[in-house]
């Protein structure tokens, strides 16, 4: 069985938008605000940036509880002795990383089509990241934008936990919770933020709201 997790405010790490205040800065400034998991993704960087910056996170997030995912690089998680990992369609097939993270760490997928969701690799999965729900600069090649109607679609049909990712704002909470979301996946809302705990906090708050309503 997987570490727990909670997928209400997921936040996706990106280097470039953190800026010169650093990812982990950023990141350290964001739980204040409320997020619950975090992925560090960083596609550009060398292997011993990534463990640096892996562990700096977990030493972070650790002692709050808050989960660690790393995008795609097993070999970094399984050096860190991370919370699990999240995978795209163009990376390590799901089964093969189930293989070898072992059955206690999280294993997240990204599906974006309905093909994608009747994939076999599903079943391997703990959650699956549903997206993009807008177009947005922090994947430019991202599939084609599927919108609330079709995040409430695919959660529909999905058999395992759904985290809505893609151009998510604050003021998209609630149709996001509404299509039947677990949570949101955030990058750019937070991580480009002047503010990244006061940006956190308004999607915490309105997350609390709405489920609370």
């Amino acid at each position: 069985m997987a570490r727990p997790f909670d997928l209400s405010l997921y936040l996706v790490t990106d280097e470039g938008l953190a800026g010169p205040r650093g990812v982990v800065e950023t990141v350290r400034a964001a739980i204040e605000g409320g997020v619950t998991l975090v992925q560090l993704r960083d596609p550009h960087n060398k292997t011993r940036h990534l463990i640096e910056t892996a562990t700096a996170l977990l030493q972070l997030l650790k002692p709050r509880g808050i989960p660690l995912i790393i995008n795609d690089r097993v070999d970094v998680c399984l050096a860190i002795d991370a919370d699990g990992v999240h995978v795209g369609q163009s990376d390590m097939p799901a089964s093969m990383v189930r293989g070898l993270i072992g059955p206690d760490r999280i294993l997240g997928l990204s599906v974006s089509t309905f093909p994608e969701l009747e994939a076999s690799d599903v079943a391997y999965a703990d959650y699956l990241g549903v997206g993009p729900i807008f177009a947005t600069a922090t994947k430019p090649n991202a599939a084609a934008p599927i919108g609330f109607d079709g995040l409430a679609a695919m959660v529909a049909a999905s058999p395992k936990p759904v985290v809505a990712i893609g151009g998510v704002k604050a003021d998209h909470v609630e149709p996001t919770l509404g299509a039947g979301a677990d949570g949101l996946a955030i990058v750019s809302a937070i991580m480009a933020a002047d503010d990244p705990a006061a940006a956190a906090s308004s999607f915490a708050e309105r997350i609390a709201r709405y489920r609370a309503e």
